[in-house]
């Protein structure tokens, strides 16, 4: 099946010169982003309290094309958020509870025969939709994995040698425990490095949890709650917002501190394996989206060091000297971080 590309965006002249003209394009590129991300997070906020790393890079990661896994105990929160963005950004969204004896066809559908025209018709899986939460995504074992990996990265299915195509904006939320590792299987490295961030999650703070209490204890039904929620936004705007994050200006100075970082991971002594460029794709197109939520129309050093955890830390792997002396990932990405000159701008 051949797959249909978007539209070409015609071009268009203009009495300002050309790099005058893109200046002022993504000034207010950037200006609509930040009104939109603010919009967005504070309709978000008022059923989803706190946890406002999760909300950040799930956000970034979705106008950046990119996904998100997720490790925290149960119970901080998941679904509600997937339900909550769901309703403000017009998306539909869906949820796999990921088992042992899931079987890829469970995910990207399979062909069901037709009584009636006694012909075999593709039925879709619960992949096609656009806010996917993929719940303990490790309890499932390779093979199932396997059938993200073209998705995530391709966007579409291929069934019977017939590609489908998976609607924009596709965001998948995978979350693991990183406690409970009985009955679970670990993620191959080229399924990890398609996530384009890893977000750690802790505990709420305990004004945060009162606040939980006190919103979510009352005997009200969520899709009554939800209900109540503006839509702030449609797939067609976060397209448009995305396509216009990626006009935010990069100096090469930082397009080097980018490189030094992902590169330094491969020499680091710490690490059996260093990151892919892939990172430094996800840390160039993370800092644009940034840089355009905060309202600028070019990216900063911070922009990129906000992001350097959760873009690195599920792409390096440590030796089995440091998982003896009990390193965590976290501490040596930071003291690599540190190691690097930052630029000025």
């Amino acid at each position: 099946m051949q797959e249909s590309e978007l539209p070409s965006v015609p071009e268009t002249t203009s009495p300002q010169s050309a790099p005058e003209a893109l200046s002022a394009s993504s000034a207010t590129g950037s200006s609509d982003a930040r009104a939109l991300f603010d919009r967005i997070t504070s309709e978000v906020g008022k059923i989803f309290i706190g946890q406002d790393e999760l909300v950040l890079g799930t956000l970034v990661a979705l106008f950046s094309s990119g996904h998100v896994l997720i490790e925290s105990v149960p119970g901080l929160g998941k679904t509600l958020l997937v339900r909550t963005l769901g309703r403000v950004l017009g998306c539909r969204f869906g949820r796999i509870q990921f088992t042992a004896d899931l079987m890829p066809s469970d995910i990207t559908g399979a062909p069901i025969f037709d009584m009636k025209t006694q012909e075999f018709r593709f039925r879709p899986g619960p992949i096609f939709t656009q806010l996917l939460l993929a719940d303990e995504i490790n309890r499932s074992p390779a093979k199932t994995h396997a059938a993200l990996l073209e998705i995530m990265q391709e966007y579409r299915v291929t069934v019977d040698r017939v590609s489908y195509k998976i609607e924009r904006p596709f965001l998948v939320m995978a979350t693991q425990n990183p406690i409970e590792s009985e009955g679970t299987y670990n993620l191959p490295e080229a399924q990890l490095d398609r996530f384009m961030f890893k977000l750690v999650l802790e505990y709420p703070t305990e004004a945060e949890e009162a606040d939980i209490l006190a919103m979510h204890s009352v005997q009200v039904d969520l899709d009554e709650r939800l209900a109540r929620l503006d839509t702030i936004t449609s797939p067609a705007e976060i397209l448009a917002t995305g396509r216009r994050s990626s006009a935010v200006r990069i100096d090469p100075k930082l397009v080097d501190f980018i490189n030094r970082i992902v590169r330094l991971t491969r020499e680091w002594p710490h690490f059996h394996m260093g990151a892919s460029p892939r990172a430094g794709l996800a840390l160039m197109q993370g800092a644009r989206t940034l840089a355009a939520f905060r309202g600028r129309d070019y990216a900063v050093p911070d922009d990129v060091v906000e992001l350097v955890l959760p873009a690195l830390r599920h792409r390096v792997i440590l030796s089995a000297e440091a998982e003896v002396e009990g390193h965590r990932v976290d501490d040596l990405l930071r003291s690599l971080l540190n190691s690097v000159e930052v630029p000025r701008l």
